[in-house]
């Protein structure tokens, strides 16, 4: 049987931490950015933690657990 393949959409989107937890980027970051609020935009730096039910669907496809 094949190795598992790591989903390379899904490298790209999602990291893992040390820690066992999966970031990612926020949206609405990349255009029509005129509108938002500087404090807005700022805050789309950050990465935030994915939710509980989408975990063990994004660490299987990056080959975590």
């Amino acid at each position: 049987m094949p190795k598992m393949n790591t989903h390379r959409g899904a490298a790209t989107r999602f990291r893992g931490t040390q820690t066992g937890k999966i970031l990612r980027g926020k949206a609405f970051k990349s255009h029509i950015l005129t509108k938002k609020s500087q404090k807005r935009k700022r805050n789309f730096r950050h990465e935030t933690a994915i939710k509980a039910a989408d975990v063990r669907v994004i660490s299987r496809n990056l080959g975590l657990r």
